[in-house]
């Protein structure tokens, strides 16, 4: 029987002024009172859509779900994971979001080395099963899927279990984070490390301001 790929959700704990901080200061320059709150709220519906989302597949035996955490301890984490009815936690390690992949791409290769291994953030307003499933699918013949963003980033990023066995050939390394350029230079890369990714739908994150005017409308 084959193993079932594991869903990697990376989620800050909604607190006021640690998560969604772009957001807050473009909050913070309009005339609204308490843009630190806000936008943790923001962020906890976003994370609250991303694992209904998530636990659909679970409860129907696509795949098991971990939740990647930061801005939290160990026991905290392990409390919102049990809140949140994950199969697993973890802590997310690292400044950069780069580092952070990679810390987890290597903690899941030393634990699930037979296993897919798929990893989303929590700032999809319009992530369905579907998007999930296609991506669950794609690495069944491809050892590499992305989900591209908007922005010129990628919000899902998804490793066949062959390819977690092989750190030389992730296409995380010397990317600028953070940038416009994030899914080029991924793309780049996964080429020259000899990979044909599987591309799925383009969605749309929320970081700043601007990035909410589509549910605006």
């Amino acid at each position: 029987m084959t193993a079932k790929p594991v869903l990697t959700v990376m989620a800050r704990w909604p607190s006021a002024g640690r998560c969604k901080r772009r957001l807050a200061n473009d909050l913070g320059s309009l005339p609204l009172q308490h843009a630190g709150e806000r936008a943790a709220h923001l962020q906890q519906r976003l994370l609250m859509h991303t694992m209904a989302v998530a636990t659909r597949l679970r409860l129907q035996g696509h795949l098991e779900l971990a939740l990647a955490v930061s801005g939290l301890a160990p026991r905290g984490a392990r409390r919102w994971g049990r809140s949140l009815q994950v199969d697993r936690t973890v802590l997310q390690r690292g400044s950069s979001l780069g580092c952070r992949l990679r810390h987890l791409l290597m903690a899941f290769r030393r634990s699930d080395p037979g296993r897919d291994l798929l990893l989303i953030g929590t700032d999809l307003p319009w992530l369905n099963h579907h998007d999930l499933l296609s991506a669950v699918e794609s690495l069944q013949h491809r050892e590499l899927v992305l989900g591209p963003a908007d922005d010129g980033g990628y919000w899902l990023i998804g490793l066949s279990k062959a390819l977690l066995q092989q750190p030389e050939r992730w296409p995380i390394q010397d990317i600028a984070w953070g940038s416009a350029t994030v899914f080029e230079s991924t793309l780049r890369s996964a080429q020259a490390a000899g990979l044909d990714p599987a591309l799925i739908t383009s969605r749309q994150d929320i970081d700043r301001i601007s990035d909410l005017q589509p549910w605006l409308r």
